[in-house]
Order: C-alpha cells, then sequence, then structure tokens
C-alpha cells in the first residue's frame, strides 16, 4: 500500500444524472485533440483521480501507443509514445478490463514511470471499434488506492464507449483524408482531362491536365462556360448541344469528338468528350482526352493522299512536253526573266495565247525556287463549273451545300508551303476573285460553309491568254486582284515568232513520239522544214506537237513528211485575242485568223438559234467556255439581228 493516508474512497451518493449530464456538456462541442482533452478532465473529475489519458495505437507497431490526451495532477500536460510491454496497459490492450486497487508500481516494476511516481491504483478499459477490434484504450490511475465503487465503473464505462466512438470517428476521418488525398492526387495528376461542370456547363472545377489542355489559370476555372470553349464551326456546334440536350435528359453517352479553342491563345485543340450527369440533376462529371495529335497527323495523312491523288491525276494528264525548248532571243529573254524571279516569293502572271506552254514556264519557276520540295498545285479556272471554283480553292466543310457529303481540302491547303498555278485566271468567277485577293494579302481564308480562318503560306503563279487589263477596263475582272497578280508579268511569244526554234521542236517531238508510236523516223528534210516554218501556228506549239505525231504516224519510209492539209487553218480556229502587243500577230495576218474565226463563230451560232450555254449551245460545239466565246464575239464585234445584219446584242 502507498504511504499515503488519502485513499480513492467510494463517490458519495449523489444524482448519477447530473454526473451524466457534466460529461455530456463538457464534451459535446468538441471533436479531435479538444474532444480528447474535455474528455479525461472531466473523466478525472467524475471519478476523482489524479491521473487520466486516452490512448490509441501507433500504425504499424503491435504494442506502441500513444496518448491523445493526458492530464496529470489538475493540467493537461504533453503527450507520450510508450511500449506497452510489462504495463498495466499490456492487458488492456489485449481487449480486457484491467483493474488494481492498490500496489500497482510494485506489481509492474519494469513500468519505470509508473514506480517513480509510486502509483498504486490503476483501471483501464480497451476502446472497441463496432467490430470488437481494439482501436487504445482509456486508464486512471493515482498515487493512492482506489476502492471498489459500481457507480465509479458505470461512469468510466461511459467515458469509455464515448471516447470509442470519437476514436472509430477520427481514425475514419483520418482514412477518408488519405483516401481524398490519394483522389486528388489521382485526380489533379491524372494524364487526362476532369472537369466538374454544372447543366449550364459552367466549370466548378478542373484537374491539371484540363487546365492545360484547355489554356485555363487555376484562378479562371470557376465560372469559365465550357461551351464558349467550342470552336464556332457548324459540325462542333451540333455536336456538343446533342451531347448536352442527352445529358439533361440524363443520359449517358459515349466519347464524342469535339473541336476547341483554348482561352489563353485560340489555338484548336481536338478532343475527346464523355460526361456523365450526377444523381443531383445539377451538375456533371466530364472526362476529356487530348487528341490534337491524332487528329492533325489524320488531317496531314488525307492532306498527303489528297496531294498524292492530285500528282497522279496529273501524271495521267497530258502535258504539252517534258522540257522548254528554243534558243531564240525571244525565248532567252523568257528564260531570263523565270531565272530571276524564281528565287523569289514573287506572284508571277504569264500571259501567252492558247498551246504557248505557260503551265511549262510556272514549272520552271516552281523547280528552281526554294518551294521546289513542296508541291506545285494546278487549277484550270476555265475548266470547272463556276459554282465549283471556289470549292476546289478553299475546300468547304461537310454539309456546305447539296452534294457535299464530306468534308473536302481546297487546293491552297494542299499547296500550302508550295505554288499554287491558277491558269486561264481571266475566267475566275468575280466573287472567287475576291477570296484570292484576301489570300495574297492576307495569306488566309475560310473554306466554304466555315468560320474557320486557315492561314496558308502558297506563291501564287497565274496564266492566262486573255488581255487582263481589257478586261478590267470592261469591269469582268477586279482591278485590285489584276495588280497584285502583275507582280511580276512573263509574256510568251507565239510560235509565229519564235520561228528560229521550230526545228529544235520538231526534232524533240519526232525523238518522243517515234518511240512511242514504234516508227524510225531518220531525217527530216530542209523543205519539210521551210514548210512548218512558214504555218502561223495559230495553235502554236500544241498544234506543232500534233501535226508531228500525225506526220510520224503517216510518213511512210524513215523521212519524216508533212502533207499540205496538215497545216491549213480550220474555220474558227485562228488565234485568239493576245493578252499582250508583244504576243499580238502582224495586222495583216491577224485580219485574215479573225475573219475566219469569225465566220466559224457565225456559223456555229445560227446552227445552235444563238444558245450559246449547255451541252448543245455554241460553246460546247466549239470547245470553248462559255465566257470565252462571248469575249470574242464582243471582240469581233459579233451581235445577233433577226431581221437581216448582225448589229444587236443577243438575245
Amino acid at each position: 500500500m502507498s504511504d499515503s493516508s488519502e485513499a480513492l474512497a467510494p463517490r458519495p451518493a449523489e444524482d448519477e444524472s447530473a454526473v451524466l449530464q457534466a460529461i455530456v456538456e463538457g464534451t459535446v462541442r468538441h471533436i479531435g485533440a479538444d474532444f480528447f482533452s474535455s474528455l479525461v478532465t472531466h473523466l478525472a473529475r467524475a471519478v476523482d483521480a489524479r491521473f487520466a489519458f486516452v490512448a490509441e495505437f501507433v500504425p504499424g507497431r503491435a504494442t506502441l501507443v500513444r496518448t491523445l490526451a493526458y492530464r496529470a495532477r489538475d493540467r493537461i500536460v504533453d503527450n507520450i509514445e510508450y511500449d506497452v510491454a510489462g504495463t498495466p496497459c499490456e492487458e488492456v490492450i489485449g481487449g480486457k478490463l484491467c483493474r488494481h486497487d492498490d500496489g500497482v508500481w510494485r506489481k509492474f516494476p519494469r513500468d519505470e514511470p509508473l514506480v517513480a511516481m509510486r502509483i498504486e491504483s490503476y483501471l483501464g478499459v480497451p476502446l472497441l471499434d463496432p467490430k470488437g477490434q481494439t482501436l487504445g484504450h482509456l486508464a486512471v490511475f493515482d498515487d493512492r488506492p482506489m476502492a471498489a465503487d459500481p457507480r465509479r465503473m458505470h461512469v468510466f464505462r461511459i467515458f469509455a464507449e464515448r471516447a470509442a466512438a470519437e476514436l472509430e470517428r477520427l481514425r475514419m476521418d483520418r482514412m477518408l483524408r488519405a483516401s481524398e488525398k490519394r483522389f486528388r492526387d489521382l485526380f489533379d495528376e491524372a494524364p487526362i482531362g476532369y472537369v466538374y461542370e454544372d447543366t449550364e456547363t459552367r466549370f466548378v472545377g478542373a484537374n491539371r491536365a484540363a487546365m492545360q489542355m484547355l489554356g485555363l489559370k487555376p484562378e479562371e476555372v470557376p465560372g469559365t462556360v465550357g461551351l464558349s470553349l467550342v470552336a464556332p464551326t457548324q459540325e462542333a456546334q451540333e455536336r456538343v448541344h446533342r451531347s448536352l440536350a442527352a445529358e439533361q435528359a440524363g443520359k449517358e453517352l459515349p466519347f464524342i469528338e469535339i473541336e476547341l479553342r483554348r482561352k489563353d491563345d485560340g489555338r484548336p485543340v481536338f478532343v475527346q468528350r464523355w460526361s456523365r450527369p450526377e444523381p443531383d440533376g445539377k451538375h456533371t462529371r466530364t472526362v476529356i482526352i487530348d487528341i490534337t495529335d491524332r487528329v492533325l497527323a489524320e488531317r496531314e495523312r488525307a492532306n498527303l493522299k489528297q496531294q498524292n491523288l492530285y500528282l497522279q491525276e496529273e501524271i495521267k494528264a497530258e502535258r504539252n512536253f517534258e522540257e522548254i525548248v528554243g534558243s531564240s532571243a525571244a525565248m532567252k529573254k523568257v528564260f531570263e526573266r523565270v531565272q530571276r524571279v524564281a528565287a523569289t516569293d514573287s506572284t508571277v502572271l504569264i500571259s501567252g495565247e492558247t498551246g504557248t506552254g505557260k503551265e511549262l514556264i510556272a514549272r520552271a519557276i516552281h523547280s528552281t525556287s526554294r518551294r521546289k520540295d513542296r508541291p506545285l498545285i494546278k487549277l484550270n479556272c476555265a475548266a470547272l463549273p463556276t459554282g465549283l471554283v471556289e470549292s476546289e480553292l478553299f475546300g468547304h466543310e461537310k454539309g456546305a451545300f447539296t452534294g457535299a457529303v464530306e468534308r473536302r481540302i481546297g487546293r491552297f491547303t494542299l499547296a500550302n508551303g508550295g505554288t499554287i498555278f491558277l491558269d486561264e485566271i481571266g475566267e475566275m468567277p468575280p466573287d472567287v476573285q475576291a477570296k484570292v485577293l484576301r489570300v495574297l494579302q492576307e495569306q488566309e481564308f475560310e473554306p466554304v460553309g466555315s468560320a474557320k480562318t486557315l492561314k496558308v503560306d502558297v506563291r501564287v503563279i497565274a496564266a492566262t491568254n486573255r488581255d487582263l487589263a481589257r478586261a478590267v477596263a470592261e469591269g469582268s475582272f477586279r482591278a485590285d486582284l489584276y495588280y497584285r497578280l502583275a507582280v511580276f508579268p512573263i509574256s510568251l511569244p507565239p510560235l509565229r515568232e519564235r520561228t528560229e526554234d521550230i526545228p529544235a521542236l520538231v526534232y524533240y517531238f519526232v525523238g518522243k513520239y517515234a518511240a512511242k508510236i514504234g516508227r524510225t523516223i531518220e531525217r527530216v528534210e530542209p523543205p519539210t522544214i521551210d514548210q512548218l516554218a512558214a504555218y502561223p501556228w495559230p495553235g502554236n506549239i500544241r498544234e506543232l506537237e500534233n501535226v508531228v505525231e500525225r506526220a510520224i504516224i503517216l510518213s511512210p519510209g524513215t523521212t519524216l513528211e508533212v502533207e499540205p492539209d496538215f497545216l491549213r487553218v480550220p474555220a474558227g480556229a485562228g488565234t485568239p485575242a493576245a493578252p499582250t502587243a508583244a504576243a499580238r500577230p502582224p495586222s495583216g495576218e491577224a485580219a485574215t485568223l479573225d475573219e475566219a474565226q469569225r465566220r466559224q463563230i457565225l456559223a456555229t451560232l445560227e446552227r445552235t438559234r444563238w444558245v450559246i450555254d449547255g451541252p448543245k449551245g455554241a460553246a460546247q460545239i466549239l470547245g470553248l467556255h462559255p465566257n470565252t466565246l462571248r469575249s470574242r464575239m464582243k471582240k469581233l464585234g459579233i451581235r445577233r439581228d433577226h431581221d437581216h445584219d448582225h448589229d444587236h446584242d443577243p438575245s
């Protein structure tokens, strides 16, 4: 027994409900550390003990416990950790009630703190979770003996149950916090984007991947409206609104692909979006996966496929010739201009009669420029219906017009980084002229049916057999576009003005077609060359090529023979109006050719009852674009007269 004469006597009879009320009032307002401090304070007072503590197991240590609150001699002291082996607490940790009314310091000599304090009495009870697992223990002890008191034990158990409940709550809270931290780390560090938003697509929260994907700063996330980030294309807007309508109806949809715009710099980002409505009906959890690289790669593949198809068509298409043949003074001047302009990115306007090799000059400029490793894309503006020129040049979105069943990449996009050759630019519709002017000025355009502006780096080479200056004066061609195109003009001479090149061209075509046809042509006699040089060649080099090929087929021996009827100018096949003074024939010859052309056009118009357009119209019969025919009619003064002369405009 202790030397102290004082002992823990049974508590005097008092109202037990008052004790319980004091316990409740003292602990109800506290949780956690404050709760346990209040608990041990009220417990010590209720059982009249000088020492009281509540302790829990240290995770991962079988016999190590740590106090959550420790009261010693009327004050809360620092918490301690200790090993329960050899202490009264060892039995409690095992799940048993432990009670020693006296002699504790002698019974547990290994418990040095108890021995040092000469602790006589000890009462400890395990704190159990709902499954009966020991979480920790509650204990009171004193340096005085403790008399048996049922009321003390009852109060002690009440405190123990309350302590066990709070300890269980703390344990669950720690587990929840740890789980939340793990999930928060997973949420924040996930490689895919997560967004928590309301039904109006107003963001409540977003993880790091989503913020990086959408160009958002953390402080910008709350309140950002998701719809404001959707690309302003018809397809993207329709997709996201269909998805939102389904979400508002409580449906969960599979992933959809949409185009967004980053908030910081407006750059496009393509994502897969999946969203699930929350049970509260007010919020949704949305997953977004960045697929920009994949989409751009697919577009690049489609672009390359389009380029490949285009180049295959070009290979299949008939070309005038593969090389520029000629050493005349006129052609040397052309070569010099080609060499000078090729090293620049300046826009070039090539003018010349039909068949003079304008496309070949365009290819020569491109192949000797810094863009030679990028494609040369060609479009003949006169070969397409007026309504399709814009789509071919700039592309169109799916559904942009009737028949647009899929998205199409335009020629300007295909030519990005390279060169685009616009042949017969004089036949381009006025509304398309305005868009081409914008590309020349700003290097940007919008595909048909799209609000998305595309930037391109394209060199433009244009060609025409029309007098564009006259077309500007007549109002059929934009003056501003003409001046933008004519930065560096190159005028190709007709073949009749470079007759010294005819022998070389003849031998070139003989070598090309003799092998192709399977004939052997060894000689071209001087009289034949003279005969060819004397002909005016209204069809220029293209006509010479056809004549030589025909002569190879019909020549009986190894000498090229050209029949006289090969070199007759057919009615209506005179040289077209030359675009520049340098390209016009001598006045007397031009009058003869113009008259022949006038007669042919008049005869054809009479036969078609002056119908110009359509499959049975005069333009189709003559092999001309309707606008080209009308231009030639105006030049030649052809007008319809119902009575006797041709003095009135066509009806």
